[in-house]
């Protein structure tokens, strides 16, 4: 059993509960996970908690350790990652600083050990044997064919990025300092043993990364040692750090990260501005020019915070009476940044069309529907100077694997297809049902359907059955 430490602080004693201990049943095969359903997949990732006493007690509230005496599991979450897969992976052309960090932690304090240009494995070999260094694996579901399978029906699960770092951590060192990050995490250990220690959060729910003296974050609440085929999930601002005990093989684990940036507030944010936009064509107050040189003065004025409020109460109001909210970025950003759909041969499905044309007495239905979001937004046409909404449906089925999560804004580009207004109604319609004939879509015309579904069909979101 883990140790428990004492209660830091105020003596209560909050956090994790105590470790629970259960088998994974292998499904599917000869992978210990479920791929059935994106639902599926997570519920046997933190098996056997059911999902829903996760989020109703541990997300975002607590961590929970899950230790596992599964031979079976262990050598699934092996097959991962391994050390020795470096050497694959370096002769792919892999790079300091974009692909691999190599660090040590020093007196509280992250050293980094990196060279300049490719990384060459008996280098990389060097460091980890002679420095105890620490070598970080940035983002290796671009490499690795089953961390993508994982982690793309994550991101359908939480329509949320999903990222992952490989830490791999020779005996007796420890690569980082004491710290919290901004996303939710997921421990899979996948090799050897790794020991760890978790502190109250200084700024719960964070939505940053920081590190903390060790003098700051007091005794720690939780202690334990993790092995291959253990979980271990803590919310964003959970203080951590972790080492590889001495006189042991290396340790070798991936964090799975969700939910940066993907809180209310950043819903507001980027809500606010449509639900403006569109208030502002309605009343003409929100139209009137604001007090001659309020941008001048220090302060604002009570006046002018009196009338933002009463603006806001009103903006309120529409909210509630609305069902269209105009996602700004964040709909578009998602399925932009995500995973491609997992496929095991050359993905030529995803690119091309294939099966019937579909014709006005076809009956259609959306494929890989979690890939793919409808939203409705201003023409982004420059020469359109009346704004006039459109639908947009933006999707993720070319999207690069190379690239996911690793901030090359120059190489993402959307994908999708823009209509009309109108089109609404009808694109609900292939959205909400299973299957449905192209005559029963609520168009006023027969091109008009026939038009909607050759464009649909023609980016491979429909198929006919």
């Amino acid at each position: 059993m883990p140790k428990k430490a004492k209660p830091a602080g105020n003596g209560r004693e909050e956090g994790p509960v105590p470790c629970k201990r259960g088998k994974v049943k292998a499904a599917g095969g000869s992978s210990t996970l479920n791929f059935d359903s994106p639902g599926g997949l997570f519920e046997s990732l933190i098996s056997p908690i059911k999902t829903e006493t996760f989020f109703k007690e541990f997300w975002e509230q607590k961590p929970l350790l899950i230790q596992r005496d599964d031979p079976a599991l262990a050598t699934y979450y092996q097959s991962l990652f391994r050390l020795t897969d470096l050497k694959s992976l370096c002769s792919r052309g892999i790079y300091y600083g974009r692909d691999v960090n190599v660090c040590r932690c020093v007196n509280g304090k992250k050293k980094v050990l990196n060279k300049d240009g490719k990384a060459h494995f008996l280098q990389l070999r060097k460091d980890f044997d002679q420095k105890r260094a620490t070598i970080q694996f940035h983002q290796p579901q671009r490499f690795k064919d089953e961390l993508w399978r994982i982690q793309e029906k994550l991101e359908c699960y939480f329509g949320s990025l999903v990222g992952s770092n490989v830490y791999l951590t020779p005996a007796g060192s420890q690569g980082l300092p004491p710290h919290y990050d901004d996303v939710e995490v997921f421990i899979l250990q996948l090799e050897g043993e790794k020991h760890w220690r978790l502190y109250h959060p200084t700024v719960p729910l964070a939505r940053e990364y920081s590190v903390e003296p060790e003098d700051r974050i007091g005794r720690p609440t939780y202690e334990f040692t993790l092995k291959p085929g253990d979980l271990l999930y803590f919310p964003r601002g959970t203080i951590h750090q972790a080492d590889t005990p001495p006189g042991l093989a290396h340790s070798t684990h991936v964090t799975i990260s969700t939910y940066q940036n993907n809180s209310w507030g950043d819903f507001l944010l980027d809500t606010i501005s449509g639900l403006v936009f569109d208030t502002a064509k309605e009343d003409v107050a929100l139209r009137a020019g604001i007090p001659r040189q309020l941008l001048l003065q220090v302060e604002t004025t009570a006046v002018a915070r009196r009338q933002l409020s009463g603006f806001l109460r009103t903006l309120a109001d529409r909210l509630e009476g609305t069902k269209e909210l105009l996602s700004s970025d964040m709909k578009k950003d998602f399925v932009m940044h995500r995973l491609p759909p997992y496929y095991a041969g050359d993905g030529t499905e995803l690119s091309t069309p294939g099966g019937k044309l579909p014709r006005l007495d076809s009956i259609v239905r959306l494929q890989l529907k979690d890939h793919i979001v409808l939203t409705v937004g201003p023409d982004q046409d420059p020469s359109d100077k009346a704004q006039e909404k459109m639908v947009y449906i933006y999707h993720s089925l070319k999207n690069r694997r190379e690239t996911h999560m690793m901030g090359n804004e120059e190489e993402t580009e959307s994908h999708g297809l823009r209509f009309p207004l109108s089109h609404l109604d009808a694109l609900k319609q292939i959205w909400s049902s299973s299957a449905i004939s192209v005559k029963d879509l609520k168009l006023t015309t027969d091109e008009e359907k026939e038009s909607l579904v050759l464009s649909l069909w023609a980016e491979c979101l429909v198929q006919v059955v």
